[in-house]
């Protein structure tokens, strides 16, 4: 007998539901949300038949959380159902609109009793690759919360601090670097960077962790300070000098997370077997590898073709069409954190492969713009990443990119 289970999902409860291929329904409970709870959940699993050859499938609404852990043990197969979807199939069973946990839970199970071929089970990635995933997105989110601190403190200098601006911003990495967080800390204000001795700036800079060319930056920077530029009167700038203090403090432990993190992606990516693969591809890194990694796992039956991880990474096109009308244009459900990491995979591809340059200046060439042409060489990329990873080959530049006859002739 087929039984398939469905769970609503909640914060410290969850409703499950179990029916048969018929529809019946055979049980249903609440647990809660803790190990106790999960034991429940798993003897109730067994007693209606589910075995490590033989598991029940369980629909539910997430696809992270320690409940998805717990059922994840051995070969049993979870279905993260979008709460939209699941929305769309409770209308098929009335026009009420009436809604309940446990009727959710019910409606789960009805989803892999009738359409279970329609949805994909969570991929069976290894434990190494999920915790790479872990990683790669927790630095890249301290990452993005860096720059929306370094626009802060960019934003609150322009408005009483601009020799700050015009020390630092045009250095790489910017507000953000150690050089220019240590020295803001130790001047806030206008007032007290002006009455910095070069002492005091080369003092700072070693604090930073700068060993060279001390002596030329502190007097460079105690000639742009001491420069003439507009104030605030000084009980204002003394204000916004305090706010200023505190976003530096923010930024420093923003700059120790994602620069922490990095370490740890690294450590983690450097262990996986497919990272020397991914890291013999024109234009990623460790860093830039790992996300990718991240993003689309291990699991070599997630996708059933290339195609398939184009689609999910939101690089190939999508087609409208209906009656008379076509449309042929970019994809907007994606998977966000795969297509970005695509767009700077794809540009730094352009420095470091001959084939990837060609292949971009020959869509420019034929009309598209510079985002399309990018999105086009990743997908090209993504294609070989597939073709690499399932025949366990590294990246080859003249099996990649094969020169066309114009090329050849030219090169001739």
């Amino acid at each position: 007998m087929n039984v398939y289970c469905g769970i609503d999902w909640a914060e410290r409860h969850h409703d499950v539901a179990l029916v048969d291929q018929a529809g019946t329904l055979l049980a249903k409970r609440r647990i809660t949300d803790d190990a106790a709870g999960y034991r429940v959940l798993l003897e109730l699993l067994t007693e209606y038949g589910d075995t490590p050859e033989d598991p029940i499938p369980v629909a539910i609404e997430t696809s992270h959380g320690l409940l998805v852990a717990a059922l994840r043990t051995g070969t049993r197969r979870i279905y993260a159902v979008n709460p939209l979807s699941a929305a769309r199939y409770r209308d098929r069973h009335g026009v009420s609109r009436k809604k309940s946990d446990p009727g959710d839970a019910l409606v789960l199970a009805n989803i892999l009793r009738t359409d279970m071929h329609a949805h994909r089970p969570l991929p069976a990635d290894s434990d190494l690759a999920r915790a790479i995933t872990v990683l790669a997105r927790a630095q890249q989110d301290a990452v993005w919360h860096r720059q929306q601190l370094v626009n802060q403190v960019r934003s609150l200098l322009k408005a009483f601090y601009p020799a700050a601006l015009d020390a630092f911003q045009g250095k790489q990495y910017g507000l953000a670097r150690p050089e220019a967080r240590t020295v803001l800390t130790t001047a806030p204000t206008p007032a007290r960077a002006a009455k910095l001795s070069l002492p005091q700036f080369q003092a700072a800079l070693r604090r930073a962790g700068r060993v060279r060319g001390i002596e030329a930056e502190a007097r460079r920077l105690k000639e742009v300070f001491r420069g003439d530029y507009a104030r605030q009167p000084q009980a204002v700038e003394n204000a916004m000098g305090r706010q200023l203090a505190a976003l530096l403090v923010q930024l420093d432990a923003a700059c120790r997370a994602a620069n922490e993190l990095a370490e740890a992606v690294e450590e983690s990516f450097r262990e996986h077997p497919d990272a020397e693969i991914l890291l013999s591809f024109p234009g990623l890194g460790v860093q830039l590898g790992a996300r990718v990694l991240a993003e689309i796992g291990d699991d070599r039956d997630r996708f059933a073709d290339a195609r398939g991880l184009k689609a999910y990474a939101g690089s190939a096109p999508i087609t409208r069409a209906s009656g008379r009308k076509r449309f042929v244009g970019r994809r907007f459900i994606k998977n966000d954190r795969l297509i970005t990491a695509g767009f700077l995979w794809a540009f730094a591809a352009l420095t470091s492969s001959p084939g990837a340059d060609a292949h971009y200046r020959r869509r420019r060439e034929a009309g598209d713009w510079h985002a399309q042409a990018q999105r086009h060489l990743f997908n090209r990329l993504l294609g070989q990443l597939y073709h690499c990873l399932q025949a366990r080959q590294h990246f080859d530049e003249q099996h990649a990119f094969t020169p066309f006859p114009a090329e050849l002739a030219a090169a001739a």
